[in-house]
């Protein structure tokens, strides 16, 4: 699929699903055939935030993901600490100096241990433009396994410039699908009355909107609380806002 063709297929996409498979299949024609994709709406300068609020999408094996994502390795992982301060292309031939220097700290090593022996080995990391000091997202892209970092290299230097546009792309139009974390899917109802929260509705208001008691309204939004892993009703509005939640088209 060219450029403009894979444009017009992510301005009609509907579903995270839909074009997570396709961007695996185009990156994978320029021979990145591992991705993980991730974004935090909650960074700060000393976390990430809770990793249940993470957007997180990988082709990587299960095995990698959770030695790598679930372990809590990534935090130490340094393309990550790059993207962190950094936004654009970088090419993991870095990190291939930091170790041909003996530079890397032994956190850092212990991240390149783990890739090398998962058979990740070179690649490049897209950092995305942050318009809030509380948001970040990348992607990391791994190369077949066969490929050097100077074979990527020469890779990046033929089509860099088209990958990536087409991540930049792909990832804006991710941020404006809904994404429901693991175990932190709200019901219709518990959605249904944050909306109306979020309109500004009373709790009286609301069990009259939805033909419910007011004790009946609270116990969906003390459940619309715990689901998201809050205390306070605004924030969950929030939260829930954040991972385009609230105004979700019913199939």
């Amino acid at each position: 699929m060219k450029l403009r063709a894979y444009i017009d297929f992510l301005c009609g996409a509907h579903t995270l699903e839909e074009i997570w498979l396709e961007h695996v299949k185009q990156m994978k024609a320029f021979r990145f055939d591992r991705l993980i994709y991730g974004y935090t709406r909650h960074k700060t300068k000393t976390s990430l935030g809770d990793p249940e609020d993470f957007v997180i999408l990988s082709n990587h094996s299960s095995g990698y993901v959770k030695g790598f994502v679930n372990s809590g390795l990534y935090f130490d992982a340094p393309m990550l600490q790059w993207a962190l301060e950094n936004e654009g292309a970088g090419s993991w031939r870095m990190v291939h100096e930091q170790m041909a220097n003996k530079t890397l700290p032994p956190q850092a090593q212990k991240v390149i241990d783990f890739n090398l022996k998962m058979g990740v080995k070179a690649g490049y990391t897209v950092s995305f433009y942050s318009a809030s000091e509380r948001f970040k997202g990348a992607i990391s892209l791994a190369a077949e396994e066969t490929l050097s970092q100077e074979e990527v290299d020469e890779i990046w230097a033929k089509d860099g410039h088209d990958i990536v546009l087409m991540n930049n792309v792909a990832h804006l139009k991710i941020l404006t699908l809904p994404y429901d974390p693991p175990n932190r899917s709200l019901t219709k109802r518990q959605r249904e009355a944050l909306q109306w929260v979020g309109d500004g509705k009373t709790t009286q208001d609301i069990a009259v909107l939805m033909g419910l008691t007011p004790a009946t309204v609270e116990k969906h939004l003390r459940l619309a609380r715990e689901t998201l892993s809050v205390e306070t009703t605004t924030h969950a509005v929030l939260k829930a806002a954040l991972h385009n939640q609230m105004y979700v088209v019913e199939p």
